[in-house]
């Protein structure tokens, strides 16, 4: 079992694996560690699969990477000291999973749907160093994360999957156009797509997404 400091599930990479890579997993706002897990089937079998649960607890099996509330003009206001902590927490938990698998950031890619997307893409801006890439499903990007952004030079060679519902009634897919238009001066390589659906993972997003995850291990690492 790994020492990590949050509460996981895992899957590991197939045993003959010469050089296995590392998929972390964050869930939705309400949800918990089994949601994503149960795409773990479905992905590659070179990845070592390790999806987390969020701290904050909502409800029996019910858990938020950080509490928000929407106001009357439909502006959403997060928990600031939350979503710090979790990210804090999330940074920590790849690090210790890179370490203790020993597969290194070149071979890591953190990734999440709707409050869990936002998770990955934060870390991705924050703690590129972490991670070869990040996988980001029906989500936005935070404000508050802007002024936080590694540098273009940490950012170089980074990879971003960037996938939204054209019908998503829960995060519009303005928001996943203003990540691409946000991200777009920056030296990382984004692959966005979208996909009619709304606020969930249909069969044909899956299949896009795990096709770029496959493409990863042919893309030169810039580390």
């Amino acid at each position: 079992m790994l020492d990590l400091p949050l509460t996981y599930l895992q899957r590991p990479a197939v045993a003959s694996t010469p050089h296995p890579w590392l998929l972390v997993l964050m869930h939705g706002v309400g949800s918990n560690e089994q949601d994503l897990f149960g795409l773990a089937p479905q992905l590659p079998d070179h990845f070592h699969v390790l999806s987390l649960r969020a701290p904050f607890r909502m409800g029996p099996g019910s858990h938020a990477w950080f509490d928000f509330s929407i106001e009357p003009t439909g502006e959403r206001t997060i928990n600031e000291a939350q979503e710090a902590q979790s990210r804090a927490l999330v940074a920590e938990t790849v690090a210790a999973a890179s370490a203790q698998l020993d597969i290194p950031p070149a071979r890591v890619v953190v990734g999440g749907f709707s409050q869990g997307g936002i998770m990955a893409l934060s870390l991705l801006l924050t703690r590129p160093e972490l991670m070869h890439a990040a996988m980001v499903w029906h989500s936005r990007m935070l404000a508050q994360i802007v002024p936080l952004t590694a540098s273009a030079g940490a950012l170089h060679g980074r990879h971003l999957w960037l996938s939204h519902g054209t019908h998503d009634n829960v995060i519009p897919v303005a928001h996943a156009h203003a990540i691409a238009h946000h991200l777009a001066p920056l030296p990382v390589s984004i692959t966005f797509k979208e996909y009619p659906g709304a606020h969930e993972i249909r069969p044909a997003e899956l299949a896009g997404a795990v096709a770029w995850l496959n493409a990863l291990r042919s893309q030169p690492a810039a580390f």
